[in-house]
This record gives structure tokens, sequence and C-alpha cells, in this order.
């Protein structure tokens, strides 16, 4: 099994198609199948079968192809940082839950390393992707806020994944709303007060579970639940159906200017904030200084 016979399987599947995969990569059509049909017989599974108008993955194929995507994303990171090590950039890449504390950290931290180039990363994304990130060198960081309910079943999950979480702090629960929302004038809030008005969640793709909702108080039963993916939109929606969110009390200039406020909630669950990296991976004099960054929000 080679790294090239890996992009072959990749390409193919991509394409559904042998011709096209070939034309992509630059090789014949027989040599490409011959590749795929010896690492097949070496495997000993089917990756395609052949229908009249290409190929389509089967489901050993697929499994195997997901596996081969790390292999070759990881042989490419090596490639970049070795063998073109004269043209090297400073990289650094962080995953990240939907908080604004992170993203004001990566903001501080690239302001102080000042160099004329650089490749950085920040990925917003769901709590799922934030672990995969960090397990598979994607991100040398994850940002993570664990809540009373969820945090024994992930330090297990972070555990099994060979990570290690850090506590930097924790906050009480609060409720986000619009200033000019009908209950923005209380000083505190139950969800009870809140059950007519829809609450914001963060999608969380097939990870259904109430174990990873970013949200504090994940198993109460909102009547009105709103799924989205990214803050803007959450903003946008609690401003223009009255909506709310349940979290901590930590906004960026971002959410302040565009009216969002924060009320003490009734109901008490504590975030714990952290973040996870490699277990042992000691972090590159960025990733300390992003974690400093974030540990200066323990004041505020």
């Amino acid at each position: 099994m080679t790294i090239l016979q890996l992009k072959y399987v990749i390409a193919i599947d991509e394409e559904c198609s042998m011709r096209k995969a070939a034309d992509r990569l630059y090789v014949s059509q027989p040599g490409l199948s011959s590749a795929v049909r010896d690492l097949e017989n070496e495997l000993g599974i089917q990756i395609f079968e052949r229908v009249h108008n290409g190929v389509v993955t089967t489901a050993a194929g697929a499994s195997f192809i997901a596996y081969a995507r790390n292999a070759v994303e990881q042989f490419e990171k090596v490639e970049e940082k070795y063998l073109n090590a004269r043209n090297e950039r400073p990289t650094f890449s962080v995953s990240m839950q939907h908080y604004t504390i992170a993203v004001d950290a990566f903001i501080d931290t690239v302001r102080d390393f000042d160099v004329e180039e650089y490749q950085y990363f920040i990925r917003e994304t769901q709590t799922s992707e934030v672990i995969e990130d960090v397990k598979t060198m994607k991100s040398e960081i994850g940002v993570i806020a664990l809540s009373d309910f969820n945090k024994n079943t992930f330090k297990k999950i972070f555990a099994d994944a060979s990570l290690e979480f850090h506590e930097l702090f924790s906050r009480d629960t609060y409720v986000y709303l619009s200033h000019d929302h009908p209950l923005a004038d209380r000083e505190e809030l139950s969800l009870e007060d809140l059950s007519d008005y829809p609450c914001m969640v963060f999608d969380q793709g097939d990870n259904t579970s109430f174990y990873y909702r970013e949200e504090a108080l994940a198993t109460y039963d909102y009547k009105k639940i709103i799924s989205t993916n990214e803050r803007a939109t959450s903003i946008e929606l609690m401003l223009g159906l009255d909506g709310y969110a349940v979290g901590a009390a930590m906004l960026g200039a971002g959410e302040t200017s565009s009216g969002i406020k924060v009320i003490k909630l009734k109901e008490e669950e504590t975030l714990t904030f952290g973040y996870i990296k490699r277990k042992g991976a000691k972090l590159s004099e960025m990733g300390q200084a992003f974690v400093e960054k974030l540990e200066a929000h323990k004041e505020a």
C-alpha cells in the first residue's frame, strides 16, 4: 500500500469515474485501474463496484477511504513541514465551539505574533469536530465548554481519544437576548418565563445526543427550539424573532454592538471552559500564548 494508491482511490471516490479520475491525476486509465486492483487484492476488499456509467464506492470502500483521507492529509502536513521547509511559513490552527472569547483570544494572539507571512486556521464548528480536529492534529488546540451534565462523559471521551482537557475557568448560566426583547427589563429570568420564545441552539450534526450540546441546561424540555450553525445567524434570529440563548455571560464587542444583552438565569448550571490538546504534546509558542489569552478571561 502506498500514499499514491490512497490518493488514487480518493480521487476515484470523488469523481465516481475511473476516466475522470485518471484525467485529474494525469495518469492513464489502465494504469489507474491496475493500481486500484492491486490495492483491493492486498486489502482483500472490493473498494469500487464497476457500473455502466462509472464506479460506485462499496460500504467497505467508503470505510477504507475515510481512513485514507486522514492518512493522506497527515502525509501532506509532514511533506509541507519538512520537505518544503525552505518555504515554510508559521502555522497555527485552533478549533472551537461557538464562543466569542476564543475568537478574541485568537485575534490577540495573531496581533502579538507580528510576522510578514503566516498561515493560520480557525475553525468554529460542532463539538464532535473540535475533538476530531485535535485528535487528528488538524488543530493544535480545541476550545470547549463542559456543563455539569456532560463533564464526566466528555472526560471519558477525551481519554479514549488520547486527549487532555485543561480547565481554565467556570461561569454561571445567563440568558442572551435582544435589548428590545419584551423581557429585557428583567433583572433575572427563568426558563418558564421564556417558554413562549424560541431558544437558539447550535446544530451538532449527526451527534444529536444531549451530551454534545454546548449550551447549558441541555436536557430542559424547551417548547420552541431553532438550531443554527453560526453565531451571526443566531444573533439575527434573536433580534428578529425575540429569541434567546442560554450560556455564560461573555459577550464580545460584536454581540454588544448588535444589541444583545445578558440577564441572570434562575436555573443554575455551571459551564466549565477549557481547552483540549493531544495527550503529552507540548504546546507551541503560539499555542501557549493563545492559552494565556484565554486565561485572561478568568477574571472578566
